[in-house]
């Protein structure tokens, strides 16, 4: 079995999800794995809006991530 080299990163290493969750001071960007979601709904309302990541924009930054996608309007108030 061939070794990878330790500077590989595997995409399925990086998080999957980008999500905008409530904040203390609005909407919040975060990247999450699947597991972050937590068992059952109990993570779920805190949840505005979420999106799987393509494999090519798993690496980009949160300040990246935000501008591609801005949170949703109706909680900006």
């Amino acid at each position: 079995m061939a070794r990878r080299r330790t500077t590989d990163i595997d995409a399925d290493d990086l998080p999957r999800f980008f999500v905008w969750v409530r904040g203390l001071d609005g909407p919040e960007p975060q990247k999450w794995m699947t597991m972050d979601f937590g068992v059952g709904d109990w993570k779920r309302p805190l949840v505005l809006a979420d999106l799987e990541l393509p494999e090519d924009e798993r690496h980009l930054s949160l300040s990246v991530l935000a501008l591609r996608y801005p949170p949703p309007r109706d909680d900006l108030s």
